[in-house]
């Protein structure tokens, strides 16, 4: 699946938003924030979760380590997307693991997180 423009958490404010009010899953290469989000779905009628890579020079080291980070990260993101429930956005903090470790190992841990990664509840009644 195709990893589209709609996928691509990009204002400041909502990343604030993840950091500070979701839930982070540790997977080692990576950290992984995610929090459900309540807003109404895209002009296509979906509402596909979100995802920004984040990759410092403290953690993962110059330009072109960062820069494969990020690209990796993706592409784990983009494969593994049909796992995360709709609605959600995510932010992916790379760590220098993440340009070493091989694709499916970071596949593996990516999926591993979104088990423990829950859709979001609606409140409707039992009747």
């Amino acid at each position: 699946m195709r990893y589209r423009p709609e996928q691509h958490l990009r204002r400041q404010r909502d990343i604030r938003i993840v950091r500070e009010e979701g839930r982070r899953v540790d997977c080692q290469a990576f950290t992984v924030w995610w929090k459900p989000r309540a807003d109404s779905p895209t002009p296509t009628g979906k509402n596909p979760a979100r995802v920004c890579v984040i990759a410092s020079y403290k953690a993962v080291g110059p330009a072109v380590q960062r820069n494969r980070a990020k690209r990796r990260l993706r592409e784990v993101f983009r494969h593994q997307q049909e796992h995360l429930p709709p609605g959600c956005d995510l932010l992916l903090i790379a760590r220098s693991a993440a340009t070493r470790w091989p694709l499916a190992e970071l596949e593996k841990r990516f999926a591993e997180a979104c088990s423990q990664i829950t859709p979001r509840r609606t409140s409707a009644p039992d009747a």
